[in-house]
């Protein structure tokens, strides 16, 4: 359930409205508007306990939320959300590129393509340290000593980084050396972990399952926001259907409909969303077109040799450099700002 308030209500009365919620032992989240001032309840909300709030000073309606996820549904929180990280603002009017390996195999190897991701415009050094494997005998990342890597190829090259969490036991080192902390599709249903996650502190992007649909994956959402962390992403990484060629199939009508039923920025993963080399470029320029906040995308120096196999879907170098000048030119056309080193003066 809502409470909505007029924008110029004074704040003396939405703490009054906070004050009556609580003393039901429910929570209240207060989002402030542009045109109005959402309050969300949080719990199970007697009858006669909105009928009290519709009555009090500054209140314009109570609304019932009939979707299971609250904080992260538009209604309950009108206006994007926009996250911002050390300057980088995600959610808004900039769009946001994330690029490197799938994994940290050396400080050489994570150094060498950190300058790479710099130079081409992008914001974000992506890399695992910690990798969920299907096989357990393939290459399971690079630890601690990974994350240590990473973190100091980032600081020297002025870039943010991202890195894929698997377990609630890691997310307080993850969380002391990435700026973001990734859920992938295997756990976005590992409730412990949201639920670490939400108390955190650090932006997270969850990834949805393969499977999932998009109630389960902003369910997912709602128990890192309900454990007290409004920093989460959304990324559509590709779901699993009938079709063999590609590795998955990217669902870019996600895109829309996940700005439609949530405020949440949104991401797209076209690499995995694919798994093929070849389709990654077309992929990520129809997320962009589609209105993606952001894109997760892999390079390598050498992806023929990347310790993860996962180098038919790495974009090279040069084609990774290529592709962002070319998002500069489509980026204006739906609303969105970016720009590579070359063009800002």
């Amino acid at each position: 359930m809502i409470v909505i308030a007029g924008v110029q209500t004074p704040e003396e009365h939405i703490q009054a409205i906070v004050a009556v919620i609580e003393k039901e032992g429910l929570q209240a989240h207060v989002s402030h508007g542009s045109d109005r001032t959402i309050i969300g309840l949080i719990g199970s909300v007697e009858p006669k306990l909105a009928e009290h709030l519709r009555q009090m000073k500054g209140v314009e309606n109570v609304v019932k939320i009939s979707k299971s996820y609250k904080l992260a549904s538009r209604d309950f929180h009108p206006e994007n959300t926009v996250i911002s990280i050390k300057g980088v603002n995600i959610g808004g009017g900039e769009l946001v590129i994330m690029g490197g390996p799938c994994a940290v195999e050396s400080a050489a190897q994570i150094d060498e393509i950190a300058a790479l991701v710099k130079a081409a415009g992008a914001q974000v050094l992506r890399g695992g340290a910690f990798k969920p494997r299907t096989g357990p005998y393939s290459f399971q990342g690079t630890g601690v000593e990974g994350l240590i890597m990473m973190a100091e190829a980032g600081k020297k090259h002025d870039l943010l980084t991202i890195t894929e969490v698997m377990t609630p036991e890691y997310v307080d080192i993850c969380a002391e050396y990435a700026d973001i902390l990734q859920v992938g599709t295997r756990n976005m249903q590992n409730f412990d972990l949201l639920r670490k996650l939400g108390t955190c502190g650090k932006p997270v992007l969850l990834k949805r399952g393969f499977s999932s649909t998009y109630d389960e994956f902003l369910n997912a959402a709602e128990y890192i926001l309900a454990g007290g962390n409004p920093n989460v992403m959304l990324c559509e990484r590709g779901i699993r259907t009938f079709e063999t060629y590609t590795r998955n199939t990217l669902d870019l009508s996600a895109i829309p409909v996940l700005q439609q039923l949530s405020h949440l920025p949104v991401i797209s993963d076209p690499s995995h969303g694919t798994g093929r080399r070849e389709l990654v470029v077309p992929m990520t320029k129809a997320s962009v077109a589609a209105g993606a906040d952001g894109l997760i995308i892999e390079m390598h120096t050498d992806p023929d040799n990347s310790m993860t196999g996962d180098g038919v879907q790495s974009l090279f170098p040069d084609q990774f450099s290529d592709l962002l000048k070319d998002l500069e030119l489509l980026a204006p056309a739906v609303g969105k700002t970016f720009h590579t080193p070359s063009t800002i003066s």
